[in-house]
């Protein structure tokens, strides 16, 4: 892998050295950011521990990766300065873990899960009866609908009857000529 440095940029009011780089590699996956660390401390002569990438980007189809680093001048500046979330991605510092609540009481569910349906059955009973009281004409409206829908049935059960009654009067027909 070749590291080219594109821009290099002085800032002493942070005390760091801000770099623009470019990392070719052929025939070789793209670099980790841990390996750009490393090689970015060899070029600018400095240790590991101090240079934080920012970011880095590969393309598609092509054997670069281009980037952005800073280089500070001790690691205590760079705690101080940098984002959290950029500093664990350099693993300079460890990740937060959030603290798990508390665990909840598991619950006895096979218990009231028995008790409710016994106890549910018998208010829908109850329930049922007004309602049906409370609004006759939509039940009567579904009834005249309803004896449409039982004839559309019955008319094709007439149909297989029918075809039933030729297949019986085929049947006899070939035993009479079987009997001459």
């Amino acid at each position: 892998m070749q590291l080219e440095v594109l821009a290099r940029k002085e800032n002493p009011l942070l005390k760091r050295v801000e770099v623009r780089f470019k990392a070719t590699h052929k025939a070789e996956p793209t670099p980790t950011r841990d390996a750009l660390r490393a090689f970015l401390a060899r070029e600018l002569q400095a240790t590991k521990d101090i240079v934080v990438i920012d970011f880095q980007a590969s393309t598609f189809g092509r054997y670069e990766t281009v980037g952005y680093a800073k280089v500070y001048k001790s690691k205590d500046e760079a705690l101080k300065v940098e984002r959290k979330h950029i500093l664990v991605r350099n693993k300079l510092v460890e990740p937060e873990v959030k603290k798990e609540a508390a665990p909840k009481p598991e619950k006895p569910a096979p218990a009231p899960r028995a008790e409710k349906p016994a106890a549910a059955p018998k208010p829908e009973a109850t329930k049922a009866e007004p309602k049906t009281e409370a609004k006759p004409e939509k039940p009567a409206a579904k009834e005249e609908r309803k004896p449409a829908a039982k004839e559309e049935k019955k008319a094709p059960e007439k149909k297989d009857e029918k075809k039933g009654e030729s297949k019986a009067e085929k049947k006899p027909e070939p035993k009479k000529k079987e009997a001459k």
